[in-house]
């Protein structure tokens, strides 16, 4: 191990002990993976910068300190089905206070599908605004070597059908599930939580003697879980400074100006989406300031992470303790919105690479007889992405050759990917949370 990847290890070590003891000053979590952010950023500037020359010193550091960004990430991921089983579990058995799981289930899928059907408007829109198309993209050696990868994905999105993709969501074996065997995992458990939490009310029902057995076992299970819950997001902002630190160490500076334009109109869109969370709150009577104030460290993370499905605990955590959205909802809304209906990538992404592509095949994307059933083909994707692995690449390959368009911008927009994804999954599961509170003012379980 060489001397300078001994001394910036001993800075990040540095770092982590500033982090400490700045949270033990700060009992805000928000001002804590804010402060995380910032040094994790500047430290990933560092060695860009001062290692520009010399890769594998930047590489051996970050390999190190993945240690912490991708450690944290496996926690989460950790807790993920645990937490959904249970709290599916307990939702059911203690149906009587949350009101109807059918309805909650109803009201925050349709949410999460109406604001996708907007966010693809608006992708439209901004990709209109900013006259983007495909002609200035150049296809490099690293874009070209994506290409048999992606047309190999896009043969397997294809020739998934409708029952196909509902079977998948059927727990056939929920111990692999559980252990997040399949694309569509996660709502697999969700079923199957459900399920076992319909066994056991009728168990209360039938037996009054476990009546009470029950419900305190799953009480305390619950219980359990969410403590374990909080105990990881106390670890947040180290988390986050390290993931942060490899996202700038291995941005591309020359990338990123080749494709600026792309980004920027990525991050109007993606801003534009979030007014329009905020709107959809204000008409829900909720204070769309103090909502984004409360979720914050739940953004950071997801913004860090790219990963709207390790945001989950979080997402619940917050949307409980911060938001009081009751547990059953705040479980669909969150566990739903990591799967289906997702504002950045299923929304706004394949909007904006259907309207940059169609002119170069011919089409004018600015017809009604293009844009509705553009539209249509993102809302309706956005559940089906479940059942293939989800995210913008997948959305996309479904998306392009639907609407009878090449899938080479993907490859094209690979280098930058990274980059817009860190937004479009903060995107996602602030659509999820804004799912969780207005399917809660919308169904107001009895006190």
């Amino acid at each position: 191990m060489s001397f300078s990847v001994v001394l910036m290890l001993a800075l990040f070590v540095g770092l982590l002990f500033a982090i400490y003891a700045f949270s033990k000053k700060s009992e805000s979590l928000s001002r804590n993976v804010l402060f995380g952010l910032l040094l994790g950023s500047v430290y990933g500037l560092l060695l860009q910068f001062l290692f520009a020359t010399q890769p594998e010193v930047t590489s051996a550091v970050l390999s190190w300190v993945a240690l912490v960004g991708q450690g944290y990430v496996g926690l989460l991921k950790m807790i993920i089905m645990p937490l959904v089983l249970v709290f599916m579990i307990a939702a059911v058995v203690q149906l009587e206070k949350q009101g109807s799981l059918g309805k909650i289930s109803f009201v925050s899928i349709s949410i999460l599908l109406f604001t996708t059907a907007i966010a693809a408007i608006i992708g439209i829109a901004v990709t209109y605004g900013f006259n983007l198309n495909i002609d200035g993209l150049v296809s490099g050696a690293r874009e070209t070597a994506q290409m048999t990868n992606l047309q190999s994905k896009a043969n397997d999105v294809a020739d998934l059908t409708v029952p196909q993709m509902l079977l998948s969501f059927i727990p056939q074996n929920p111990f692999a599930d559980l252990s997040n065997d399949r694309s569509s995992s996660i709502i697999a458990v969700v079923i199957f939580g459900v399920l076992v939490g319909i066994a056991a009310r009728k168990v209360v029902l039938q037996r009054t003697d476990l009546a009470g057995p029950i419900k305190t076992g799953v009480n305390a299970l619950q219980a359990t879980v969410m403590s374990l819950v909080k105990m990881i997001i106390s670890l947040t902002p180290f988390g986050v400074a390290a993931l942060m630190a490899s996202v700038i160490a291995n941005s591309s500076g020359s990338d990123i100006l080749n494709l600026l334009a792309f980004i920027v109109a990525s991050y109007v869109a993606i801003l534009l989406m979030f007014i329009v969370h905020g709107f959809l709150l204000s008409l829900a009577g909720v204070n769309p300031k103090e909502f984004f104030k409360k979720i914050w460290p739940v953004l950071t993370f997801a913004f860090s992470s790219r990963s709207s499905a390790a945001a989950i605990p979080m997402n619940i955590e917050v949307q409980i303790n911060q938001l009081k959205v009751p547990p059953a909802i705040a479980n669909l809304s969150a566990s739903f919105g990591a799967t289906i209906g997702q504002n950045g990538c299923a929304g706004i992404y394949p909007a904006m690479l259907a309207i940059m592509v169609a002119p170069s095949v011919g089409i004018d994307p600015m017809t009604l007889g293009f844009i509705l059933p553009l539209i249509g083909i993102v809302v309706i994707s956005s559940f089906g992405i479940a059942g293939v692995g989800g995210g913008a690449t997948f959305a996309a390959l479904v998306v392009l050759p639907t609407m009878g368009l090449p899938i080479e911008v993907v490859a094209l927009l690979i280098s930058i990917e990274p980059l817009i994804d860190m937004a479009r999954t903060a995107l996602n599961v602030s659509g999820s949370m804004i799912s969780g509170v207005i399917t809660s003012k919308i169904i107001k379980p009895p006190e």
